[in-house]
């Protein structure tokens, strides 16, 4: 697959121009979202989302809670549940977590990720994380998946702003020592591109996360790939 057959839809001579200015194979740092992205966690989000609001007599969809992933997780009960009063929302936070840590050895790394960032660390790229969970969280799974030596660097919802407040990308930028020219930025939510967007980063939007393709290609993602393993073509070339 050619970078060209995977970027977002446009004329050809505009992408001609976009791949020009967005060379991956030029990329230096690479920054990844988590949950979606990297781990096939969707599933379980969902479901720790419906027990957390249930068991406090709040009721959501699938669609809203898929919807609300890349935010930090208050911004989402915020959104989901907004006639909740603050000790509810807290509640409901607290029993998210409980759930979820207590089934999260049933989420993976996406098939070929691991291999992907190993063929990426000996390319000599900067590997690097910027998602929406809280610190503890992803320790957790960083732990869990074996995972944390790939990363230079990894940035948490509860260390800077909420997607797509890009106040990660820069704390990112600036602790590896790189231009915003040297990154790309790989995510599954509409919040991610739009993290990107607004510092003018490279962008690659994943299908097979939280948002449809529909909805990714309309914050006009850089790239668009619709499997892991595309993903890891494009990145490792």
């Amino acid at each position: 697959m050619s970078e060209q057959s995977v970027a977002s839809t446009t004329t050809s001579t505009e992408n001609a121009s976009l791949l020009a200015n967005h060379q991956l194979a030029d990329k230096t740092l690479i920054i990844f979202d988590w949950d979606g992205t990297l781990m096939d966690s969707i599933g379980l989000i969902v479901e720790s989302m419906h027990v957390a609001g249930q068991s406090h007599g709040f009721q959501t969809t699938d669609k809203a809670v898929q919807d609300i992933i890349g935010l930090s997780l208050m911004n989402g009960i915020e959104i989901l549940y907004p006639q909740a009063d603050e000790s509810q929302k807290l509640a409901i936070q607290q029993s998210y977590a409980e759930y979820y840590i207590a089934n999260s050895h049933s989420t993976p790394l996406f098939a070929p990720i691991e291999g992907m960032l190993q063929t990426l660390q000996q390319q000599g790229k900067k590997l690097a994380v910027a998602t929406g969970k809280k610190r503890k969280g992803l320790d957790r799974v960083l732990d869990a998946s074996e995972s944390h030596h790939y990363f230079v660097m990894t940035r948490c919802a509860d260390e800077a702003g909420s997607k797509p407040d890009p106040q990660m990308l820069t704390d990112i930028l600036n602790y590896t020592q790189q231009q915003v020219s040297d990154a790309v930025f790989i995510g599954d939510s509409i919040y991610d591109i739009q993290m990107a967007t607004q510092l003018g980063m490279t962008s690659i939007a994943v299908d097979y996360g939280t948002a449809s393709s529909a909805e990714l290609a309309a914050q006009h993602p850089t790239y668009q790939v619709d499997t892991p393993e595309a993903l890891a073509k494009i990145l490792c070339g």
